[in-house]
């Protein structure tokens, strides 16, 4: 009798509810169906402005670029998750590439140990900042805001501020450039098949294990997640140090996509990241957020700036466009965190 009366009252109050108030329990409880519709409107629009946008040579295109920022904005997602944020996620990209290229360059090392190097550093220094997270308990802002600096300068000291082009680097270093397809049609690259499958597990951990359901008590309430036995400190430094992989396999993708290693790419790493991930619903407070979001929302930002060239706007203006995306973002997000039971 009381479950027929409690399922009885829920009826009762999801139809008191006005069209409005039921869209946001809706996008409280998939939160990344509102990017998805403004990626088919963006699509919708940007094809009527030029058909050449939705060409296969161009959709395959736009896959390839949007590569290197979805891969950061899985590791953005999952400190964003637990409440925090990473402002060195380039700047860790930027140094595990130089390292494993400086160290492969013109056969100077095996191509596999300078990867497992590479990608070894970037595990490091995403420890780093979990222990200065956890153990000194500071800001996650203020944390990735001094590495952001001095991985940085360390990238620019090692390399000296030059670049290192492909043809120097061994075939194993550029293989995730190497591209698969028709001529002329829709063609990817095995980075972009390397992103899928990260997506792939990190979305299965998230999803189906004890540590991906720590991450989201971690970051919907830190205390009560420690008060019901969730070993909090021990979450975020994994949270981190995962992240750090993820970053150093983005190093590797992005040696392929952009055929060198030089200490200036991916200059706006940071922002794309956090914009990608904040556009595609994961909250800006922590808990709350799905990954297939965030590639939706490393989707739009690649398809605003590929659409936008195309129809022949100026760069700022494409720079304004993604920065009113971000706060429209938060805002919708503001207002689905507000709805009631």
């Amino acid at each position: 009798m009381t479950a027929t009366q409690s399922t009885a009252a829920a009826e009762f109050a999801r139809r008191q509810q006005s069209p409005l108030q039921r869209i946001q329990h809706v996008l409280h409880g998939y939160p990344w169906l509102s990017p998805l519709f403004i990626l088919v409107i963006a699509f919708i629009a940007f094809t009527t402005l030029n058909p050449r946008f939705a060409s296969p040579s161009s959709m395959g295109l736009m896959l390839q670029q949007t590569a290197v920022v979805a891969a950061l904005a899985i590791g953005q997602t999952l400190i964003i998750l637990t409440a925090g944020i990473d402002l060195s996620v380039g700047a860790i990209t930027v140094l595990s590439m130089m390292v494993m290229a400086s160290l492969a360059q013109d056969g100077g090392m095996n191509g596999f140990l300078a990867l497992l190097i590479g990608l070894l550093l970037a595990v490091a220094a995403g420890y780093l900042n979990g222990v200065l997270v956890t153990r000194l308990n500071l800001p996650p802002f203020i944390v990735t805001l001094g590495t952001l600096s001095i991985f940085t300068a360390i990238a620019l000291l090692y390399s000296g501020g030059s670049s290192i082009q492909a043809d120097h680097l061994p075939g194993l270093l550029n293989s995730l450039g190497e591209g698969f397809g028709p001529r002329g049609g829709f063609r990817l690259t095995w980075g972009v098949v390397a992103v899928g499958v990260m997506y792939l597990a990190v979305g299965f951990a998230l999803s189906q294990t004890a540590w991906g359901r720590h991450v989201y008590a971690v970051g919907d309430d830190r205390e009560a997640a420690r008060l019901s036995g969730v070993a909090t400190q021990r979450v975020l430094l994994t949270v981190y140090t995962v992240a750090g992989l993820i970053y150093g396999i983005a190093a590797w993708v992005l040696i392929g996509r952009s055929g060198a290693a030089t200490p200036n790419a991916i200059v706006d790493a940071n922002l794309n990241s956090i914009t990608a991930v904040v556009i595609g619903g994961t909250s800006l407070f922590g808990g709350r957020g799905r990954l297939v979001g965030t590639l939706i929302g490393a989707l739009i930002v690649q398809s605003l700036q590929f659409g936008l060239s195309l129809g022949g706007v100026d760069q700022q203006f494409r720079v304004l466009a993604t920065g009113v995306l971000v706060i429209i973002a938060v805002s919708v997000d503001q207002w689905i965190r507000k709805v009631k039971a």
